[in-house]
């Protein structure tokens, strides 16, 4: 899951051990988070675990009009309670992160801060032993972050994680979601859409990612559409931790034109 809601996200991916779909909710299961990538999974936390998933670093890169903007997360956690065999509660937060803008004529002006708090609560649909997995994944924005780094509004979603297991150790992800987001003049809300395909193939204890993202925001004054291409690369050592580096390219004016990661996940 990459919250890319800033946005969301996202957010966050396949467990990178010998399984196709990874939903077993078993205790001693391979870790199956929703990292790398934009992409969430319908598997969940096991029962009375808990589970970090985090950018050990975030570096985001923009260019627009004669402008340039960056941004560094200085992590970015997501933490995981298992509730059930089939569900979990998630906490997403920003401690620190730093925006730097220098503008078409060459001034520069920075921010720094919290970002955003976001909750998620993931409900598994399917049975672990299907090759389909179903999930819904509710969540909401709290505007934690200073005005400049977020919007200062509250905004909330559904995403729905479908993963399908094909031969030869390759998963494919869809990831419907729907928003609803502040507009930009802060008077109202409106709708949004995100949506992506995913598809991963295993090598050993490593996955390989590729993913094609669009988000489709349809503010009042004007809708905004964002499309990127992301690909990434996840390593489990052991059941318990993954690794994971990964880029996403943006594929038109509106999308940051890279942003690069590097992260960790475990479970205890």
């Amino acid at each position: 899951m990459r919250m890319a809601a800033a946005a969301a996200a996202g957010l966050l991916a396949t467990s990178a051990v010998a399984q196709t779909v990874p939903t077993n909710s078993a205790a001693d299961a391979p870790i199956c988070t929703d990292r790398p990538t934009k992409s969430n999974f319908a598997c969940t936390v096991p029962k009375g675990l808990v589970q970090i998933e985090a950018d050990g670093f975030n570096w985001l890169s923009s260019h627009a009009r004669g402008s340039r903007t960056d941004q560094l997360l200085f992590s970015n956690p997501t933490i995981k309670y298992g509730l059930s065999g089939s569900s979990d509660i998630q906490l997403n937060w920003v401690p620190f992160t730093r925006v730097r803008t220098r503008n078409a004529a060459g001034q520069i002006t920075t921010l720094s801060g919290i970002g955003d708090l976001t909750m998620r609560f993931k409900q598994r649909l399917t049975n672990t032993d299907g090759a389909f997995q179903l999930a819904l994944l509710p969540f909401v924005k709290l505007p934690t972050a200073p005005a400049g780094i977020g919007n200062r509004k509250l905004e909330a979603g559904l995403a729905v994680p479908i993963n399908i297991s094909a031969p030869g150790g390759w998963t494919v992800t869809l990831g419907p979601q729907l928003d609803v987001l502040a507009d930009f003049d802060g008077r109202g809300r409106h709708l949004g859409v995100t949506g992506l395909v995913n598809i991963a193939k295993q090598l050993g204890p490593f996955t390989v990612y590729n993913e094609i993202w669009t988000s489709q925001n349809f503010d009042p004054s004007g809708s905004v559409r964002q499309y990127s291409y992301d690909v990434s690369l996840a390593w489990l050592p052991d059941a318990r931790w993954q690794f994971d580096i990964g880029a996403n390219i943006g594929l038109n004016r509106d999308t940051p034109d890279l942003v690069g990661y590097i992260g960790l996940s475990t479970r205890f």
